[in-house]
């Protein structure tokens, strides 16, 4: 018996070794996210949850203006049917978290464990994702978690000529945004490309059925799809402190706001993560080189490179950037700089981990110094950027009663919702004082009309849908009867002032009171239905039918393959 069990000690040992890197990246999500996790939602600059999200014509592609929150909002308002809105939000976060730290562990299997644990560090607990969580870009950090799998199932693909299953499932859920498509496109062509057509061909299908809903609504808007050239130089990539942008971004910083920057980056430790980091990367470039299949390494780097450049591009040269952005429809997409170094993190984990690894073969060559220096290589990302502890205070809130007050008035009446101010951003006390984009549209179980223009840093962007501007000629008609008129011919049924928000009171329109209080809710007479061409209606049907069915096609691929290994494992099933 004594034997038996010192043999299941080797067994139960390497299990622990086995499941150390989704435990650490589980404590990484936790210790990120802790105070994100109590009751309520997390209400920050673009991310605004609400309990049930509307599956209206702005999350379907169909509104007047350009699909920014498609297909992630019609997919939030499909799920949030069934798991409640709060414990979603939860849930997506906790997952792109994890499912990045797993992700890059999975991208070094045949590596020791220190180097793995450390990939998870420098993957999960950086810049780019503590910055993007803070903004609220959540279909970004989506897609960031989804590139090391999809690094590893192109790759495969690429050798065996059989796309993994998972791989159609994957692809859509990592483009619930424009850019996050164009980041997992451009992932998945470098790694799965070969000279074969056929190949190419396939690649090309997948990639626009994954993103077929925002980009048929973006070919469908193509005439207001050009994008402010003012904005150029407020959305590059910038410095962070006195750490230069194009340095910051060689560890995945930069972003334009500096409100969300990390404190730490913009001192001293700024500068002690790049050169930690930048060490290791290139300590371990060499051996990360050799153990690598020559066309994944190439493609990696070309990943990178076109990351890099597309980020730079925007600090070198923000004039001619803002030229190409305000000539080109849907170039728009490459505005914000910070957001192309998604495509540098699979290279720097891969990198720093064989760096750890090199750095403890000098530091640690016997097992009990190994134990020393490991750790504090695995948790140097943490101690460098201490500013991840609770995602900078993020917290969750409850929304006021006022809000579900005015959900209820409104449920009967005909008509899109108009909020008011008619501004993009509150900072309701509520939410502790934290920015966030008008939450009133969302929560409403109505269609909506919402400001698309942008202050930064006292730069003013002008927005792209051309019936704001109609709404805001409206509200400057000389008396409440005239706005209410006016506004009801766009298709305003309903207008909601936020009485709370900072800055004049907004116009007086007419119409009966519904709800008056924090949120005064006024119902407007006869507002006309919105004119929509029914090619527009067929085209997104298409684009829909497409996008769900690039995961059914996956869903089918893993049931067909599964039934065909059972019969070769089980030869009367087979007729033999």
């Amino acid at each position: 018996m004594a034997s038996h069990a010192r043999g299941d000690r080797p067994a139960r040992h390497l299990a622990v070794k086995s499941a150390l890197p989704a435990l650490w990246s589980i404590s990484l999500a936790v210790l990120m996210l802790w105070s994100a996790l109590g009751r309520g939602f997390v209400l920050s600059y673009d991310m605004v949850w609400v309990p049930d999200l509307t599956l209206g014509a702005d999350a379907l592609g169909l509104a007047s203006g350009l699909p920014r929150a498609v297909p992630s909002d019609a997919v939030v308002a499909v799920l949030d049917e069934i798991v409640p809105g709060e414990l979603l939000q939860k849930l997506v976060l906790l997952g792109a978290l994890i499912g990045a730290g797993l992700g890059a562990n999975r991208l070094l299997t045949g590596l020791p464990l220190a180097g793995r644990l450390a990939a998870v560090s420098v993957y999960q607990w950086n810049p780019f994702v503590v910055e993007r969580l803070h903004i609220g870009h959540w279909p970004v950090l989506v897609a960031y978690a989804a590139l090391p799998w999809i690094v590893v199932g192109a790759a495969r693909w690429r050798r065996s000529g059989r796309i993994p299953p998972w791989l159609c499932v994957v692809l859509p859920i990592a483009s619930l945004s424009a850019s996050s498509g164009l980041v997992t496109a451009i992932t998945l062509t470098a790694m799965a490309a070969t000279t074969r057509p056929v190949q190419l061909l396939r690649i090309a299908s997948l990639v626009m059925a994954a993103n077929a809903p925002w980009l048929v609504s973006g070919l469908l808007h193509a005439g207001t799809a050009t994008t402010a050239s003012s904005g150029a130089r407020a959305f590059a990539l910038a410095e962070e402190g006195s750490l230069p942008a194009p340095l910051a971004a060689l560890t995945l910083g930069g972003i334009w706001n500096s409100e969300v920057v990390p404190d730490t980056r913009a001192g001293l430790l700024g500068w002690i993560a790049t050169a930690v980091l930048g060490a290791l990367a290139v300590g371990g470039a060499r051996a990360w080189w050799r153990s690598t299949e020559r066309r994944d390494a190439v493609a990696l780097v070309v990943i990178a490179l076109i990351g890099y450049v597309l980020a730079v591009a925007t600090w070198i040269a923000p004039e001619a950037s803002g030229w190409f952005f305000g000539t080109v429809p849907g170039a728009g997409l490459f505005r914000d700089g910070a957001r192309a170094l998604a495509l540098c993190a699979p290279l720097l984990c891969v990198l720093v981990a064989h760096g750890v690894e090199s750095a403890l073969r000098v530091l640690a060559p016997e097992a009990a110094a190994r134990l020393v220096f490991a750790p504090v290589l695995v948790a140097a990302p943490i101690v460098l950027l201490p500013d991840g502890v609770h995602a900078g205070g993020l917290t969750a809130v409850e929304y006021p009663q006022s809000y579900v007050d005015a959900r209820a008035a409104i449920a009967q009446a005909p008509g899109a919702v108009l909020s008011l101010p008619l501004t993009s951003y509150r900072q309701p006390e509520w939410n502790d004082g934290r920015k966030v984009l008008d939450p009133v549209w969302r929560y409403l179980s109505h269609d909506y009309v919402a400001s698309d223009v942008l202050v930064v840093g006292g730069t003013t962007i002008a927005g792209e849908d051309p019936r704001v501007d109609r709404v805001r000629a409206a509200l400057e008609r000389r008396t409440p009867e005239e706005r209410a008129r006016a506004l009801a011919a766009e298709g305003i049924g309903i207008v909601v002032t936020d009485r709370t928000a900072a800055g004049d009171a907004p116009p007086q329109v007419a119409g009966d009171v519904l709800l008056e209080g924090d949120l005064l809710v006024v119902e407007l007479d006869s507002p006309d239905e919105p004119d929509r061409p029914r090619s527009w209606l067929l085209a997104m049907v298409a684009a829909w039918t497409a996008f769900l069915g690039c995961g059914a096609v996956g869903f089918g691929l893993a049931v067909v393959r599964a039934a065909s290994r059972r019969r070769q494992r089980d030869p009367r099933r087979s007729g033999r």
